[in-house]
């Protein structure tokens, strides 16, 4: 599947000045295909802190069947959101973002499987997080607590509570949405009978931590962050400097370089700008207008702590220990998570769901590609929902801890 083409025409600058952020705003933007449930509060936080109420934005395709027992749980990137699937539209600033994969007929069938895809915790699109409106009226802020992976886990299984299932039949994520699948079958084994895990790692490496931090320090720097404490301002006078200057270095990690320098090479448009400089920097603009900075931080920082590991007796031990039948799949020309971290995986579970083990995907697109390697990427997720379910160990049932 050719990449969709999202470089900027030459000279194409939008003159608007960006919003102070690009959250979705309850009671002021269109609702769209989001559903909303509150969680019982409060939410305790691995860093001992707690979330006194968490409100989580939803969306789903499909029928859940009598039985529970049909549901997949489909999980986003650092600056995904639960519009999986689906036109752009009133609420919707674009096309969903696997709609290629969930549908009728597709490769996550929603005439099979009930999906559900919710926007995670510390979001902006209609999720708590750092935009939201706290017990105070006023948004959290700089008052928003640290989060990990774990803790995004634990509000997605609150949700699934909340919906009435015990157990999903498959729990699929990508980058970050990867990180969660893994986390999902380590905390919560009994509640997921196969994972699908693609183009993460276990732990973050030292060169994404110091990627990661440089794009946070972007943003934290610039003028307009006011400490976390921007959202009052007026249009223009957000963090946006820092968040399209962390975006434009995303960007670049996030495809390989032959594919752009296939696409680009040294290449100057009419306007004066090289073609590359231009596609860098109309990213960060589509950013800027449509994401928050502080879910911006949040989630960095989130990805930047993960670790598996941790409190488990260290890596090999979570993984071995771990009884979900596990898919794994890396991109070959990913730079930002090699495929050597994918191979530490899919060497180290105990119950391979895919029969050749670890999934090469193979494209110049870089990390990107599990977002547009659509044939490749259907092969991984159909065999993987083919394979044997983990069967539930007996005893008293796990409950999610309050």
């Amino acid at each position: 599947m050719p990449p969709r083409d999202d470089s900027c025409p030459d000279g194409a600058v939008d003159d608007l000045l960006p919003p102070v952020s690009g959250a979705w705003r309850g009671g002021l933007d269109p609702v769209g295909r989001r559903r909303f449930v509150g969680l019982p509060g409060p939410v305790a936080l691995e860093n001992g802190a707690s979330l006194p109420a968490v409100t989580v934005a939803y969306e789903t395709w499909g029928r859940l069947d009598p039985a529970a027992s049909n549901a997949l749980l489909v999980l986003h990137a650092l600056t995904g959101d639960s519009h999986a699937a689906g036109p752009a539209g009133p609420g919707h600033s674009g096309r969903g973002w696997w709609d290629a994969m969930i549908g009728p007929g597709r490769p996550i069938d929603t005439e099979r499987y009930f999906v559900v895809c919710p926007n995670v915790l510390g979001g902006c699109q209609g999720t708590t997080g750092p935009s939201s409106t706290a017990a105070d009226g006023r948004p959290w802020g700089s008052r928003w607590p640290e989060i990990t992976i774990g803790d995004q886990v634990l509000v997605e299984a609150l949700l699934a509570d909340q919906l009435g299932i015990r157990r999903f039949a498959g729990v699929i994520g990508g980058s970050m949405g990867g990180m969660r699948a893994l986390e999902w079958a380590l905390r919560y084994p009994d509640r997921v009978a196969r994972a699908v895990v693609v183009a993460c790692g276990v732990a973050a490496t030292a060169e994404q931590i110091a990627l990661y931090s440089t794009q946070i320090a972007a943003i934290t720097s610039d003028p307009g962050w006011c400490g976390g404490d921007y959202h009052h301002r007026p249009v223009g006078a957000g963090p946006h400097a820092g968040m399209g200057l962390a975006r434009r270095m995303a960007q670049v990690s996030y495809r390989s370089e032959r594919e752009l320098a296939g696409r680009f090479g040294n290449r100057l448009q009419l306007d004066g700008r090289f073609a590359a400089q231009s596609y860098v920097e109309h990213h960060a603009d589509k950013l800027v207008r449509r994401f928050d900075a502080g879910t911006y931080v949040t989630l960095t920082q989130a990805m930047m702590t993960q670790n598996v590991g941790r409190g488990r007796g260290g890596v090999a031990a979570a993984l071995s220990a771990c009884p979900v039948p596990m898919a794994v799949a890396g991109v070959d020309s990913d730079r930002l998570y090699p495929l050597y971290l994918q191979r530490e995986i899919a060497d180290a579970v105990r119950v391979p769901a895919l029969a050749g083990g670890l999934a090469v995907i193979r494209s110049l697109y870089g990390h990107d590609a599990f977002l547009l390697e659509t044939e490749q990427v259907t092969d991984v997720v159909r065999e993987a929902l083919e394979a044997p379910p983990v069967v539930p160990a007996e005893g008293p049932e796990q409950r999610v801890p309050e």
